[in-house]
């Protein structure tokens, strides 16, 4: 009887939520199917719409040598940046979806894989606390947990000993308590989807503040002998050290006391995709013009560029090639070459090119003196980024714009040049406090950053000379 009354009283909730379902209409969100499909298709658009881009652009030249406006074909030409601009977002978005779903096991929760039963269970007491710190039990259980991989380290455990030196150092509730590895780990991933500098430059993860590198400037010296002939000594290394400066990266998301309550709202995603928006945006402003004052030491931050060459230029200062043009963008293709041809050939071989949007929309219209060819090229292969004079060209929306004295554009081996680095452990603290009926988690952690190797990168400088 009373199996009755229940299958009777869910038909009676089924139909009334089909109801309200009906009313609403079609309400689910549609996104692009992650297929190769996808991928193509949106390589075959990108192709199409440059292909219209260079054709537009070819009549705007005629038209300034022929004297007449370019006022509708500037304007088609912006509209035709913006949309490349969109695909070639979407061609990336996509390209990670089949990236995921090919991995082994991508039906289950990402974050969950490769978890040790240790981790598995910190992370598990770790959400527990977050939803009711006050509950005296939950936070003696994320204690116990900390206790045994403090222990287990202490103990010779190597696969914990990284893991233990962060929550060591946590001083529980007040102070904040170790995320969960696999969060921590979600998060620099994704981060560094994000930021175009963590993709290319060389990333450290370190144990201490204090840490540095020491950097060979010139190499040991070199000479040839004769079999029998006397062999003097070689001078000793120039050793210069480069220390990256730091400061803590932090995230504040905010949520409400009801929404933790609800047992459908999955605290781990939240935390993740709040703590990655807000770190990767300070981080990308820091890793190009940081002023190293509790922060990273950006690309642009360090000592003021000059014009001269490796063989006479003081260590830790970067070469720039002026633009010719006291404010704007050079008029010469040739200015482009002059930045690729400074540069050593052992860095051009993993070179990139780093500019904004900006810049990027003012570069595809550059085309060879000689073969008159684009020297823009849209990536066509999937997994393939696009190019500038066959080097792969990256976005970084904190690179300056274009006026008089900046350094909108950036050419080199990043991952020679410029180092960050990643203070191993991330901590959070929850607050209820301070805004009633929300409660804030403070994520934190500490990241620094400095130019490596100053031979390694050139700029192009909005400057006559």
């Amino acid at each position: 009887m009373q199996r009755k009354i229940l299958m009777t009283l869910m038909a009676a909730h089924f139909a009334a939520f089909s109801a309200k379902l009906a009313l609403a209409g079609d309400v689910t969100e549609k996104r692009d199917e992650p297929s190769i499909k996808s991928v193509a298709d949106a390589l075959e658009r990108i192709e199409r719409t440059f292909a219209e881009y260079k054709q537009t652009n070819d009549a705007r030249i005629e038209a300034l040598k022929a004297g007449k406006s370019t006022a509708d074909l500037d304007a088609k030409l912006a509209k035709m940046d913006e949309v490349m601009d969109s695909l070639s977002e979407q061609k990336s978005r996509l390209e990670k979806m089949e990236t995921k779903l090919s991995r082994p096991g991508a039906l289950m929760a990402e974050a969950k894989q490769g978890e040790t039963p240790e981790q598995a269970e910190y992370r598990q007491a770790w959400a527990s606390w977050v939803r009711n710190p006050r509950d005296a039990e939950r936070e003696q259980r994320l204690r116990a947990v900390q206790a045994t991989m403090v222990q287990k380290a202490r103990n010779g455990g190597s696969d914990m000993e990284r893991r233990a030196a962060q929550v060591i150092t946590s001083t529980g509730s007040a102070g904040g308590f170790a995320l969960p590895e696999v969060i921590e780990q979600t998060i620099a991933r994704l981060t560094r989807d994000i930021t175009p500098m963590r993709q290319v430059a060389t990333v450290r993860t370190v144990g201490s503040p204090d840490y540095k590198e020491l950097f060979d400037i010139n190499g040991a010296a070199f000479e040839w002998v004769g079999e029998n002939g006397s062999r003097s000594q070689t001078n000793t290394s120039d050793l210069a050290e480069v220390a990256p400066t730091f400061g803590m990266a932090s995230a504040k998301p905010q949520a409400t006391e009801e929404s933790l309550d609800d047992l459908f709202f999955d605290v781990e995603a939240w935390v993740i995709q709040s703590a990655v928006e807000a770190i990767a945006q300070g981080e990308g402003a820091a890793f190009i013009s940081g002023d190293g004052n509790n922060k990273p030491t950006g690309m642009l931050g360090g000592p003021t560029p000059v014009t001269t060459v490796d063989a006479s230029r003081a260590f830790g200062t970067l070469q720039y090639i002026a633009s010719g043009q006291a404010s704007a963008m050079p008029t010469s293709p040739d200015v482009f070459f002059d930045i690729v041809y400074a540069l050593r050939s052992r860095y051009r071989a993993n070179a990139a090119w780093m500019t904004n949007k900006l810049i990027l929309s003012a570069i595809r219209k550059y085309k060879e003196s000689t073969t008159n060819a684009y020297m823009w090229q849209p990536g066509l292969a999937a997994g393939q980024p696009s190019t500038f004079l066959g080097f792969p060209i990256y976005e970084a929306e904190d690179m300056p714009g274009v006026s008089a004295g900046t350094f909108p554009l950036a050419f080199g081996d990043f991952r020679e040049g410029y180092l960050i680095a990643d203070r191993v452990g991330m901590r959070m603290t929850r607050d209820e406090i301070t805004s009633p009926g929300f409660v804030k988690f403070y994520v934190r952690k500490r990241v620094g950053g400095k130019l490596r190797n100053t031979q390694a990168i050139k700029l192009l400088k909005i400057a006559a000379a």
